[in-house]
Order: structure tokens, then C-alpha cells, then sequence
């Protein structure tokens, strides 16, 4: 992708902004979802896909924009490296590439919060595999219940705002904010915060010299 995609980078962060799109918005996918790990990614490649499901993740918490500290970012993600060759430029020169950001001003890049499903095209670069079980996902996504995507987004949310740092409660409170029914809100809070201690114990486990986490609440 040409340089010229992106705005001038500057030296410590880039104002991120969300790209509101109303059709998008409604039928596409949250970048932190499994439709985009299982089938975005062959397309964007993990760099890209983990980019974008922190600037989501960051975009929930902050609906308005935020500043992005380059540096620190790229350190989180695994894609240090400096200068507009480096893998983390690369990956935001992606997201511009698939029109998944825009950027707007200098130093303004404005980002979606949803992913639209795949094109034909980008179909056919998939395994065979993989595109028939795209095919039976989108069979199965015409016959799954309301009610059942309902809790989905919820439970995903929930997650996303444990892995911001917000604890059970305060997770909670914010899915009742977010106009989600009590006890859905109390069921998926409870669903991510025990995926979210696994997660920690797990982590510890691989890694001795982490530091306690949640898991202790």
C-alpha cells in the first residue's frame, strides 16, 4: 500500500477516530469476533487483525476518539521497529489498504468498529476449506436466534472490558448502561469474567514470573 494512505505519523501517538457507517455498523462483524479470526485473518494477517481489535476494544471505551501512543503500541502488539518499513506501519497501512481506516487530517485516522463479511474476491483467496465453511457459517447465521446473537454481543463486550481492566462489577454496570436486559448483563459478565481469570491463571502458568491478577478477587 502506498505511504500516501496513511496521514503523517507523528512522533509519539495518532489521534484514532471511529468510521461511522450505518450499514456496516448493523450487518458487519466486531473485530474481536470469531467470523474475523477465522476468516478475515488469512486476508489481513494477524498483525493487522490484532491492530484492529485493540483499536475496537480502545473505541468502546472511548466512543469520541482517542490518542494512540505509537511506540507503546507497536512494543503491546509484538511489532516494534521504527521508520514507515516497520511491521507495525505495515499493519496500519493494511487496515487503509482494505478501507477498514481512513485516514483524514494529518495525524487523524479514523477506524470501524465493525468489519463488512468478505467479498467474492476476497473469498477466493482462502483455502477451499475454509470458504465452505464460510458458506455453512452464513447457513447457520440465517437460522440462529435473535436472542442468541443478542447474548453473543454481550458476552463479547463483557470481555473487552475486563481486558480493558474494569472488574466484575463495574462490567456489569456498564452492559446496563449499554441497554442490555439485567440478567443478560449479570450472565455474560459472569460468563467473560470466568474466561478472563482462566485466561490470567493460564498466562501465570506459562509465565512464573507474571504478576497476580483478578483471578485472586
Amino acid at each position: 500500500m502506498p505511504a500516501a494512505a496513511l496521514p503523517s505519523l507523528p512522533a509519539a501517538s495518532l489521534h484514532i477516530r471511529p468510521w461511522p457507517d450505518p450499514v456496516i455498523d448493523r450487518l458487519g462483524h466486531d473485530p474481536r469476533s470469531a467470523y474475523v479470526e477465522r476468516f478475515w485473518l488469512g486476508v489481513l494477517g494477524p498483525s493487522t487483525t490484532w491492530l484492529l481489535r485493540r483499536l475496537a476494544a480502545q473505541l468502546e471505551a472511548e466512543p469520541a476518539g482517542f490518542d494512540l501512543p505509537l511506540a507503546d503500541t507497536a512494543r503491546s502488539l509484538g511489532l516494534g521497529g521504527e521508520g514507515r518499513s516497520s511491521p507495525f506501519v505495515r499493519a496500519l497501512s493494511r487496515c487503509c489498504q482494505f478501507q477498514l481506516a481512513l485516514a483524514e487530517d494529518e495525524g487523524v485516522l479514523r477506524v470501524r468498529r465493525k468489519l463488512p463479511p468478505l467479498n467474492r474476491r476476497q473469498l477466493a483467496r482462502l483455502p477451499e476449506a475454509v470458504q465452505a465453511e464460510h458458506q455453512q457459517w452464513q447457513e447457520s447465521e440465517l437460522h440462529t436466534p435473535p436472542v442468541e446473537k443478542l447474548r453473543r454481543r454481550s458476552r463479547r463486550l463483557a470481555l473487552s472490558l475486563l481486558e480493558l481492566g474494569e472488574d466484575l462489577e463495574a462490567t456489569e454496570r456498564q452492559l446496563l448502561r449499554w441497554n442490555f436486559h439485567p440478567a443478560l448483563s449479570q450472565e455474560s459478565a459472569q460468563w467473560a469474567w470466568e474466561r478472563h481469570v482462566a485466561a490470567l491463571a493460564a498466562a501465570r502458568t506459562n509465565d512464573p514470573s507474571a504478576g497476580d491478577g483478578p483471578a485472586a478477587a
